[in-house]
C-alpha cells in the first residue's frame, strides 16, 4: 500500500480535509472519501462528460485529474449547484425543458452548462452544441438539452437583467 497524501480542499463552499492514496482520481475521492456520488463515472477516459466538475471555476473531466492534483483547489459538484434548497436555474431549465431521462449524464451537463454559460452567456444554438459536444447522452438525444441549455441563458439574463440574442 502506498503512502497517504493530506489534502485540503473547498468542496461545494465546505473547507474538507482527505487522506487519500497518490493515484486516486478526483472522481473516486469524491465519491468514496466525501460521499458526494453526482459526479458519475461513465467512460473513465474523459470522452463522456459525466464526471464533470468545477475545479477553480473549470469544467475538468474528474476521472482525469489525480485527487493530488486538486489539492488547495475550490471544487463544486452537482451537489452544490442549488442555492438555498433551491433548485439553480441550469436545473430548473433542465427540469422544465425535460433535458433527462434516466439522469446518469445530467450532473455532467449541469456543471458543463454551468462553465459554458459563464463564458458565453447568450449562446446560439450552434455555440450550445458545440460546447457540449463533449457530453454524452445515450438516452434524450440532444434536442431537449439544447432546449434547456437555452432557457437555462434566459433564466440566467432575468435575474441579471442581461439582454438575451435573439434565437437563444
Amino acid at each position: 500500500m502506498s503512502a497517504r497524501i493530506r489534502l485540503e480542499l473547498k468542496v461545494n463552499g465546505k473547507s474538507r480535509e482527505l487522506d487519500v492514496e497518490p493515484r486516486k482520481i478526483l472522481a473516486d475521492a469524491l465519491r468514496e472519501d466525501l460521499g458526494l456520488t453526482g459526479t458519475h463515472l461513465g467512460c473513465e477516459h474523459g470522452v463522456c462528460g459525466a464526471c464533470t466538475v468545477l475545479v477553480n471555476g473549470q469544467a475538468v473531466r474528474s476521472c482525469l485529474m489525480l485527487a493530488v492534483q486538486a489539492r488547495g483547489a475550490e471544487i463544486l459538484t452537482v451537489e452544490g449547484v442549488e442555492r438555498d434548497g433551491q433548485l439553480h436555474p441550469v436545473q430548473q431549465a433542465f427540469r422544465e425543458s425535460h433535458s433527462f431521462q434516466c439522469g446518469f449524464c445530467t450532473p455532467g451537463f449541469v456543471i458543463s452548462t454551468l462553465a459554458f454559460l459563464a463564458e458565453t452567456p447568450s449562446p446560439s444554438e450552434e455555440e450550445i452544441r458545440e460546447a457540449l459536444s463533449g457530453n454524452i447522452c445515450r438516452c434524450t438525444g440532444y434536442q431537449s438539452i439544447v432546449a434547456g441549455v437555452r432557457l437555462a441563458s434566459q433564466k440566467l439574463a432575468a435575474e441579471t437583467g442581461a439582454p438575451v440574442a435573439s434565437g437563444a
